[in-house]
Parts: structure tokens; C-alpha cells; sequence
């Protein structure tokens, strides 16, 4: 296996690779789903099981093989699946979702999943996740789920689904090549994730050397330092922005972003911007939970609906100082409402910002900017590796 990874890590994955016949089909039978994975039903109550790890949907990742994150039996109710080390925790409703995932513990899980267990002497433990990854499994599930609202698959229909399964020994062979190239990409997930963190600490370090060089006076070692309300470092442009209802949109596609509290939620046939800007989201449940950017910077022709902050950046401060400070930033001593948490305009005018000059600003933007590159190309190799393995399930399914 080791050779197999640093043999796969030499090369830059590309998809066409994975048309390639690695392997040819002699030997290869078609077999139902029930003939060669069983689906456990061993049930469990939250009562009898208050110290064990708990695995809900909300837990797995889409296309993702890997448990990360987890809760306890004892905050749970209604009855539960249990699963050994082992067992793959396929989420039977949603499947669109593409939930699925191989339990390296043991635990319960939620009853919207379905654990199930390789035959051994039919389909190696190790091969059966990635032919229930592949686009022939996925797309075979999702039209076999019934239910409108929460679609979900039951075990009796889905076991007489057939696929096309190799021999024990070549599934051994695919399954050595695919869990390297997982082992791969969790290295590249690892190495953007160091590199956000490296960001962060950089500008954090930043940020607090100067709030301490402005507050005792050590501008001859930290470049002039002070600390200023927004309002004094950005015009708000709120007063140009414009909704429009989705059913008027229908009718406006065009070639122009439209941008709401968190990004592009459409496009339209017009724009009201057409420069360098930070928008920062007004309203909304990511001011809290922060499941995505609130501060972000945008540029050419654009419109903007009422659930976004305008916010132009004065010269000569750093546009990208400003949207990374912004983002930075924990807005909940900020937040007015509870049903739905607003930032008001008045109170984000209010916001103190620390502010080096405007040189060691551009110093800081390079910094940030030499982190943004390197991030992009991770992404990009990234994305080829998923694409390589997409690819390679798809041959061998």
C-alpha cells in the first residue's frame, strides 16, 4: 500500500487516466446487492446505549468516506441502528446526498441510515465502499427511493439492484489503488487546512502586535498603528442596492452576478456596481453559525440585494486588509434580533477596526494574497484527485 501511495503522489491525477483499462472484465459476474452485502438491522435504544458514539446524518460528509465528527447516545432519542468497526453508515434517505461512510469505531447511528456489512466471501470490506461511491450505485439508489418530501430507499428493493463485481483478487488490486488515491486526498485536505490556519495565525498576530503597538505607543517598532471606527475607513453603499423577488428574476437571467448576504444567489440582466468592493452580510443565520463568508470582497458589474452591507474601502487603505478583518471578526455582540439575526448599518458603522498605515497595509494584502494563491492551486489539485477517483470508480462499476 505504501508503494502504491507514494508511487500515486509522483503523479499529477488526471481524469483521463481512469479510461484506461487498468484491468480487463474476465471474471466478472453480475450479482444482486443482497447476494453480497448484508443490511444490519440491530437495534438499539438510546437507554442502553447513553455512552456511545453516536453517528447522525448530520455527521457525514457528502462523498466522503470518513467519519469526523460525531455526538453521544445520551442526546439522542427513538430508537437507533448499531454498527461494528467496519461497517459502511450509508444515509438510505436523501441518498442525492451522497452520504456514505466507513465506521472505524463502533456505535449507534441514526435510523434514516442503513449500516451495511460485506459479504467476505462475495465483495472484500475494502472494495464495497467505493462501488457504493460510484455514479452507477448512487444513481441506481436515488431512483429507487420512494417519498416525495424525504425520499428515502428501502433494503428490500435495493438488494435486488445487480451490479458487476471482479474477482477477490483484482478487487483487492482496485481497492489498494483507491484507498491510495484517499490517502491522498485527505493529505491535500490536510495541507489547505494548515494553510488556512497558517493565514489565520498571520493575520491574527497582526492584528494583536498592533492593537498593542497603538495602545502603548510602539509605533517606531509596528508601523503606526491606530484604531478607527468603520465608518471612517469604508463608504456604505446601501442606498444603491436593489431585491429583486426570485419570480422577477426568472424573467432577468442574464450575465450579471446577483449577490445576497453569502455570495452569488443568481444573475440577472443588469447591474448596479461596477468596482472594487466588500460586501458584508446584513441579516441571516450565518452571522452566528458562520457556515460560509460573510465578509467578501467582489469586483466588475454586479448586483446586490438588500441582504448584503456596500461597502467601498477609502484609499489608500487595503481593500483585502478590510475583508479579511471583517471576516475575521465574531459578530454576535453585534447582532440585533433572535429570530433572525441582523447586523444594522448604524451599529457596523460603529465597528473599531485596528489600521496600520497604508504601506505595511499593501505588506499585509501581499501576505494575504501569497496565501490565497497557494490555496487556489491546493483546490485546483484537489479537485483533479476527486475528479481521478470519480473517474476510476466509474470504470470499475
Amino acid at each position: 500500500m505504501k508503494f502504491v501511495v507514494k508511487s500515486l503522489q509522483k503523479l499529477k491525477p488526471n481524469p483521463a487516466w481512469a479510461t484506461l483499462p487498468l484491468f480487463d472484465r474476465t471474471g466478472w459476474k453480475r450479482m444482486a446487492f443482497g447476494d453480497f452485502a448484508h443490511s444490519i438491522g440491530d437495534r438499539a435504544e438510546p437507554k442502553d446505549a447513553q455512552e456511545e458514539i453516536y453517528v447522525g446524518l448530520e455527521h457525514l460528509d457528502p462523498q466522503c468516506l470518513h467519519i469526523r465528527r460525531w455526538g453521544k447516545g445520551s442526546d439522542v432519542i427513538g430508537g437507533k441502528l448499531r454498527f461494528q468497526k467496519g461497517d459502511i453508515i450509508f444515509g438510505k434517505r436523501r441518498a442525492y446526498q451522497r452520504k456514505l461512510a466507513v465506521a472505524e469505531f463502533g456505535g449507534i447511528c441514526s435510523a434514516h441510515a442503513m449500516v451495511v456489512r460485506a459479504r467476505p466471501d462475495k465483495v472484500l470490506p475494502e472494495f464495497l465502499p467505493f462501488l457504493m461511491m460510484s455514479d452507477r450505485f448512487m444513481n441506481r439508489a436515488v431512483e429507487i427511493s420512494v417519498g416525495s418530501l424525504s425520499p428515502t430507499i428501502n433494503w428490500t428493493t435495493l438488494k435486488l439492484e445487480t451490479f458487476d463485481l471482479p474477482p477477490l483478487n483484482q478487487q483487492r488490486r482496485i481497492a489498494e489503488i483507491l484507498w491510495a488515491v484517499d490517502e491522498m486526498m485527505l493529505t491535500q485536505e490536510s495541507l489547505e487546512n494548515d494553510t488556512r490556519a497558517s493565514r489565520a495565525t498571520f493575520l491574527d498576530t497582526s492584528v494583536t502586535e498592533g492593537r498593542k503597538a497603538a495602545a502603548h505607543g510602539r509605533n517606531a517598532t509596528w508601523p503606526h498603528w491606530h484604531e478607527v471606527t468603520l465608518s471612517e475607513v469604508v463608504d456604505f453603499l446601501d442606498g444603491q442596492r436593489k431585491p429583486v423577488k426570485e419570480s422577477d428574476r426568472a424573467k432577468r437571467r442574464g450575465d450579471y452576478p446577483y449577490y445576497g448576504a453569502s455570495g452569488i444567489i443568481d444573475t440577472i440582466d443588469g447591474f448596479i456596481y461596477d468596482e472594487p468592493l466588500v460586501l458584508l452580510g446584513e441579516d441571516g443565520a450565518n452571522i452566528v453559525d458562520r457556515s460560509s463568508p460573510l465578509a467578501f470582497r467582489v469586483s466588475g458589474k454586479i448586483w446586490v440585494n438588500n441582504h448584503a452591507h456596500v461597502l467601498r474601502v477609502k484609499p489608500p487603505n487595503s481593500l483585502v486588509y478590510v475583508e479579511y478583518y471583517l471576516e475575521s471578526l465574531d459578530y454576535k455582540p453585534f447582532v440585533t434580533g433572535t429570530a433572525q439575526p441582523k447586523l444594522n448599518k448604524g451599529v457596523c458603522e460603529g465597528i473599531r477596526i485596528p489600521l496600520p498605515d497604508s504601506k505595511f497595509q499593501t505588506e499585509i494584502e501581499l501576505r494575504l494574497l501569497a496565501f490565497e494563491k497557494a490555496l487556489a492551486a491546493q483546490a485546483e489539485y484537489s479537485k483533479k484527485t476527486r475528479d481521478f477517483l470519480s473517474a476510476l470508480l466509474n470504470q470499475f462499476t
